[in-house]
């Protein structure tokens, strides 16, 4: 087996050939020296704040929730899934510091709040008439692949390992399981958060209209 060391593969787009587009939703550094963000085609070379704007124009209305307690390593992962997906917002429960890296600056383009604890959050669905669905094999969940999932809600996920917190638990309006065929007793956090969101993206979001990264 050859040791030598493989070229990798460019991400993105070079720059933009002469004419430029004109508008203000373009980066300049980006239009002159290349795109190579992770971002569908219809944003190459806008500006982070004009993706994020023309996103807020039709995110879907529901928001996502993870406890942070000890600072678990899929929190990134469940705000990129949630971008991916288009929450209306992300909240991280517990220490307001969290590990970034797995979330792959998707961060930028969502609206990423801080609750620091579950009476927080609960106060915050209160203010919105929001429901709060857990996720997780607790004993009493329903099955979440035949539960239907309100259009608007908060998805609310715990620790790797632990699962939602005593704390949390007594303040959800209802829990759902995932189901599991194989020897282990539950999947992986992020995992599991990106199974409910594609969930409740099959009961209400329709084809997206830009295509995907």
């Amino acid at each position: 087996m050859s040791t030598e060391p493989r070229d990798e593969p460019e991400v993105g787009v070079g720059p933009h050939p002469d004419p430029w587009p004109i508008g203000d939703h373009y980066d300049r550094e980006l239009l002159a020296d290349g795109d190579r963000r992770n971002v569908v085609d219809h944003y190459r070379y806008w500006t982070v704040e004009a993706i994020k704007a023309d996103l807020d124009t039709h995110r879907h209305p529901f928001h996502v929730a993870i406890e942070n307690w000890q600072h678990d390593l899929n929190i990134g992962t469940v705000v990129r899934t949630a971008n991916a997906f288009q929450a209306e917002g992300v909240h991280i429960v517990g220490k307001r510091r969290w590990n970034r890296r797995g979330a792959m600056v998707t961060d930028r383009y969502l609206h990423v709040h801080h609750q620091p604890d579950g009476a927080a959050l609960r106060a915050f669905a209160d203010e919105r008439d929001l429901p709060l669905i857990g996720i997780d094999n607790l004993p009493g969940s329903r099955p979440i692949e035949s539960t239907p999932l309100p259009r608007a809600c908060v998805l609310v996920f715990g620790q790797e390992g632990p699962g939602l917190s005593d704390e949390i638990r007594p303040l959800l309006d209802q829990t759902l399981s995932i189901a599991q065929y194989g020897s282990t007793r539950s999947i992986n956090a992020g995992v599991a958060a990106g199974i409910a969101m594609h969930r409740w993206i099959s009961d209400h979001a329709e084809p997206p209209h830009h295509g995907s990264a």
